[in-house]
Formats: structure tokens, sequence, C-alpha cells
């Protein structure tokens, strides 16, 4: 019976998807696994990404990522990079993402969100929009820039940086911060919220209005 050879095509996808399987779990005895409606295999200037289209969806550790196109790539597949409609959550942690691009770094546990983006820390109660936010998961904590702005409970916090301290439910403001609680506005040139208490803390060019 004559044999019909597998295209080279075919064979540098199935490369791929082998190199991709046994480097993922072996990395940082990560599970790591991915799927999507179409896969290819793009090598360029001595490396090779993995392209994933159409219902993308990467799994790594407790991080759930989906976009409309996924790329991974590295030497070890450790970044994973999302555009367009991309939604991920934190699975033990019960964090919520979305925005219009991410890269995650799977050895550092990083995700850095671009665009029109969302974090939402559901156990916490807390929502965070910003141009750009950085959440370390083992650190558990969340650095936005640009455009902030924090909801909780009857509270809104605005500045141009923040940092979120999940663990001390720390909450640091700069940038012409602003904090409203209910009919209360407070400005200063830095400000500290403890988001247990709701207390807070201003420092410089301190400015308030309470309403009784």
């Amino acid at each position: 019976m004559k044999q019909h050879p597998i295209s080279g095509a075919v064979c540098t996808l199935i490369t791929v998807l082998f190199s991709l399987f046994f480097t993922a779990n072996d990395a940082n005895a990560d599970t790591f696994t991915f799927r999507a409606d179409r896969m290819s295999g793009v090598r360029a200037t001595g490396r090779t990404v993995t392209v994933l289209t159409g219902n993308a969806e990467v799994r790594s550790n407790n991080i759930v990522l989906r976009a409309d196109r996924i790329e991974i790539h590295g030497d070890d597949n450790e970044f994973v990079d999302c555009f367009g409609n991309v939604w991920g959550i934190e699975e033990e942690k019960n964090i919520i993402f979305q925005t219009d691009r991410l890269r995650y770094d799977r050895n550092r546990k990083i995700a850095r969100l671009e665009g029109n983006a969302t974090l939402e820390d559901r156990e916490n109660e807390l929502v965070v929009k910003s141009n750009v936010i950085e959440y370390d998961d083992e650190a558990e904590i969340t650095v936005m820039q640009v455009f902030v702005r924090l909801f909780k409970d009857d509270m809104v916090c605005r500045s141009n940086y923040a940092v979120y301290r999940r663990q001390e439910q720390l909450l640091d403001l700069s940038g012409f911060p602003v904090v409203f609680k209910g009919d209360d506005e407070f400005r200063a040139d830095r400000i500290r919220v403890d988001l247990e208490t709701d207390d807070v803390v201003m420092e410089g060019a301190v400015e308030g209005t309470i309403r009784n």
C-alpha cells in the first residue's frame, strides 16, 4: 500500500504540539493545558510561537485565560499573550480579569492587563478599573496606572496611580487622588485606605468635605 508523506506544515505543527506539551508539564511542575478552534506554530528568528485562535483558552496553575487570540512563547513556554475580549480568573482567590490585552508570565505568576482593564476581587468585594493593571499572584499585590478607579461598597477612589495589597487590605493612592465615601469627599497628595475599616489617612495638601 502506498503511503502519502505528511506535509511539512503538519509536521511542524505536530512538533510544536509535542514540544509545548512536554515543556509545559516540566516547567515548575505546572499543569499547563490549552484549547482552541485553530492552532498554528510560527517559527521566526530562532523562536517558536504557538498561536491559538477561536475560543482560545489556556490553564496554568490556578489561572484560566480566554481570548480571541492567544500566543504562547518563551524558552519554557512561560509567556502567554492574550488579545481581544480577554477574560481570566484566578480560581483559588476568585479574582476575575477583563481587558483588551494581557500578558501572563507563568514563572513569575504576574499578569499585566492593558487597555480597558478591569480586575474584580470578589472575595473582598473590590472592583478595580484602569488603563494598566499588573497583578502579582504570589505577592498578592496589584499595581494600577492611568485613570485608576476603585469601587467598594459606597466608596469610590480615583487616582493616576494606586497599589492594592490584598493580604493587608490596604490601598495606597497617589497622582491627584480623591476618595468619595457616601456624600463625603477627601483629596490629598497621598491617600491610604484601610479596606477592612474604611479608615482614610491623608498626607500633603489635605482637603475634605463632610456632609452630615
